[in-house]
């Protein structure tokens, strides 16, 4: 069932409350999600993306419930990306000649991964579309943002911004508007959106919000592709991204450990006891990496300004759940952290070398040798301990 936006606008996707993850396994959504499409129907009537294929029946069904199929006069592809697109090849057989509006890479990504030659037409950025009644269709490439095919789509006028994945949040909701749901929970989900999806490319999203903000359009709405529209000072959302863009940290320091017969965990919860003892005001949060959503701890990686990490030695070297957990991490490319590591040890005792070296290579700063246990940790290990925290606190 189609729901109105504004005026001629009207959301026509899918709520997916049962989503548990997402590209793959790699990312979870305790939240569920939605696939956001649009229908503006002016003079020229245009549906804006569509929805993940194992929906796509379900879609055009409803579809051509609300409007005549073969009346739909352009088809925008803000991003190939089969969540968005993967309708696409179900419409496309019922309304083969109907002209598809994408950019250059868009085209690439849709023959890739449906090999089927459709009514391309590329546009770049400042390129227009007129739909009629006065109001026009103005597209703003977004490459990398999270993929080198994305864009956005300006409708003029009504003033809304059809951001594809730009300032999403996997979050499944019936209200639809930021202002109806949960703004904690809203919050919560988009800034795991930005830290686990966009923190690579903060880079380049900074150059590209310039480039938008430029523009001087006037922005009502932001329509995203996945959940709540942006309708209650929409610009919220860009803001909070320019400051999650701009090597983002609070005050926060993230303990992160793995443990064989807990010695390990010992030492994490007497570091942190230190840390709290040196400075209460700074926010200390411990987890243990092979019991915790790896999504949940790169957001808390995120918003930290130095992260401990903890790890026994085995055969050498550390834990498989460590390793994979900063291989993960270097894969954000965080700029702007410190790092610092510990580890209780039976007879070798290298996972602290190995973890600092490990940081040093993502990206972070290692502003301590490290502390090594041998043994489990007794009352003066445990002092130790405390101690290290301490001289952790003030990174």
């Amino acid at each position: 069932m189609k729901k109105k936006i504004k005026n001629n606008v009207s959301w026509l996707g899918k709520v997916d409350w049962e989503l548990e993850k997402f590209h793959g396994e790699d990312y979870s959504t305790h939240s569920g999600s939605t696939y956001n499409s649009y229908l503006i129907e002016e003079e020229k009537t245009v549906l804006v993306d569509t929805v993940w294929m194992p929906f796509a029946d379900e879609f055009v069904e409803n579809l051509a419930k609300e409007v005549d199929l073969k009346k739909i006069d352009y088809i925008i592809v803000n991003h190939g990306e089969v969540d968005h697109s993967g309708a696409l090849p179900a419409l496309m057989k019922l309304i083969p000649e109907t002209p598809i509006y994408c950019t250059a890479n868009a085209v690439k990504s849709l023959k890739g991964q449906y090999h089927e030659d459709w009514n391309f037409n590329i546009v770049k950025t400042g390129d227009s579309l007129d739909i009629g009644n006065g109001k026009s269709l103005v597209f703003v490439e977004m490459a990398m943002l999270h993929w080198p095919d994305s864009m956005a789509t300006y409708l003029t006028e009504d003033n809304i911004l059809f951001s594809n994945d730009a300032f999403g949040q996997h979050y499944a909701s019936e209200k639809l508007y930021n202002d109806l749901v949960d703004e904690c929970e809203l919050f919560e989900e988009a800034i795991k959106y930005y830290a686990n999806i966009l923190t690579p490319f903060s880079a380049i999203l900074r150059k590209k919000l310039d480039e938008i903000i430029a523009l001087n359009l006037t922005i009502d709405i932001i329509a995203t592709s996945h959940g709540v529209i942006w309708r209650d000072n929409p610009m919220q959302i860009v803001e909070k991204y320019l400051d999650w863009s701009n090597d983002y940290q609070e005050n926060q320091i993230t303990i992160l450990y793995e443990t064989m017969w807990n010695g390990t965990k010992k030492l994490a919860e007497k570091i942190a006891e230190g840390i709290y003892l040196e400075d209460p005001d700074v926010v200390v949060k411990l987890y243990n990496v092979a019991k915790t959503d790896t999504n949940d701890m790169i957001t808390e990686v995120f918003k930290s300004k130095a992260v401990i990490m903890g790890c026994p030695t085995v055969g050498n070297n550390i834990l498989n759940s460590m390793a994979g957990f900063i291989h993960y991490i270097k894969l954000m490319k965080f700029k702007n952290k410190k790092a610092a590591a510990f580890g209780c040890y039976g007879w070798s005792g290298e996972s602290v070398k190995v973890l600092n070296k490990l940081m040093e290579d993502a990206g972070f700063e290692v502003i301590s040798e490290g502390y090594r246990n041998q043994w489990n940790p007794d009352l003066e290990a445990e002092n130790e301990a405390v101690e290290y925290g301490k001289s952790l606190a003030k990174v």
